[in-house]
């Protein structure tokens, strides 16, 4: 009890601040959601609005007329707005009418000041819906410093200066383009290390033969051996000296399916027993004493 009597209090010292309403109109702030306006020029009668909404206040009408046509055109029709009414004992000021409008033609207004006697009176058609077009505020200033829209940086730039697209070769490869050329370099620079690692063998193979020989001809050994020794040293001085594989031109595709054939074998797709009888096919001779009668 004794809290609230301070707070009492403390709000009885403090100087009131009374704003003197309707002399003095209050500070509204910029987005504030007094009433919806119309630009009847904008609207062309898409329906999106009244579809959107979702208490169902929005109420359009239209006709078509015909315009004339220019030389060389054919005439052609358009919507011509007969109705927008606004039903504002219905609204809930939810703001979705104007954002799903496509071309600006509805508005929020900071203008409050339409209060009636009778709810039926808050049915505003478009001629005051227009009305309170004049009242809607302009939008708000870019902050300093920010950036400018892009399509009017877009259009003041010189065509010189707008960026190019690179050049294939500084360009990554393709999509859907396959990598065949860095396989084929793989295979190529593996056969090329094959061949090296083949040759610096033979050379060794060589070096233990001919040490192999020294050491056969103290111990005694025929001519035969050394016939030998040498067509095996010829054979991997001519591997040696064989150039490098050609790179492979990339995986080969895979063999062509054949198309799946007719089944012919009726057994193959129907249970055993089911087969149809023929009409010409002697019956079967049944086992036991029932096929001896």
């Amino acid at each position: 009890m004794a809290k609230g009597l301070a707070v009492t209090m403390r709000h009885m010292l403090q100087k009131s601040e009374t704003q003197q309403y309707p002399e003095v109109h209050p500070d509204l702030p910029a987005r504030s959601r007094g009433v919806i306006a119309l630009v009847e020029e904008n609207c062309t009668v898409c329906m999106l609005c009244a579809r959107e909404c979702p208490d169902w206040c929005i109420y359009i009408d239209s006709h078509k007329e015909t315009l004339p046509a220019p030389e060389g055109g054919r005439p052609r029709a358009r919507n011509v707005l007969d109705r927008f009414a606004i039903d504002f004992s219905l609204c809930m000021y939810c703001g979705i009418c104007i954002e799903v409008c496509p071309f600006d033609a509805l508005f929020w207004s900071p203008e409050f000041e339409y209060a009636e006697y009778d709810i039926r009176d808050l049915l505003h058609e478009k001629d005051r819906l227009g009305e309170w077009a004049a009242t809607v505020p302009p939008p708000p200033a870019h902050e300093v410093g920010a950036e400018s829209p892009k399509e009017l940086s877009a259009g003041s730039r010189p065509a010189a200066a707008r960026r190019t697209a690179p050049p294939a070769s500084a360009r990554g490869p393709a999509e859907g383009t396959s990598l065949a050329p860095e396989a084929a370099q793989g295979t190529a620079h593996k056969a090329t290390r094959d061949t090296a690692q083949g040759a610096e063998r033979a050379t060794t193979q060589d070096a233990a033969q001919d040490a192999a020989q020294d050491t056969g001809q103290d111990t005694g050994q025929g001519p035969g051996r050394d016939a030998v020794q040498d067509t095996d040293r010829e054979t991997a001085r001519e591997t040696a000296r064989r150039p490098a594989a050609e790179p492979a031109k990339g995986p080969e595709s895979p063999p062509r399916r054949e198309p799946p054939r007719a089944m012919r074998d009726i057994r193959s797709i129907r249970p055993p027993g089911s087969l149809p009888k023929n009409a010409g096919s002697p019956p079967q001779k049944k086992d036991g004493p029932e096929g001896e009668r």
